[in-house]
């Protein structure tokens, strides 16, 4: 356990920043699988609306640092690649 107050400080902070971020993650992943739910059902056109939001999603988490921007890059390609194999 940290006895300096800095030290007991930043683990609240970290532990705050730990919540948010599992959240942010929970969000994006739920986001994904509906998107992965339309796409199965070959629901396009709905599929091409929700991909707006997700893609909204993938940029704010990455411009938190909550994933690498990279990652996020990267996801967004391979989905807009299977929604492009579905229509």
């Amino acid at each position: 356990m940290p006895r300096r107050r800095t030290s007991l400080k930043s683990n609240r902070v970290n532990k705050r920043k730990h919540t948010r971020n599992l959240k942010v993650k929970g969000q994006l992943k739920k986001s994904l699988k509906k998107f992965q739910e339309l796409l199965s059902k070959k629901d396009t056109a709905e599929a091409k609306t929700f991909i707006a939001k997700v893609f909204s999603q993938l940029d704010k988490a990455a411009k938190k640092n909550i994933i690498h921007p990279a990652t996020a890059n990267r996801k967004k390609s391979r989905l807009m690649l299977r929604l492009s194999k579905t229509a």
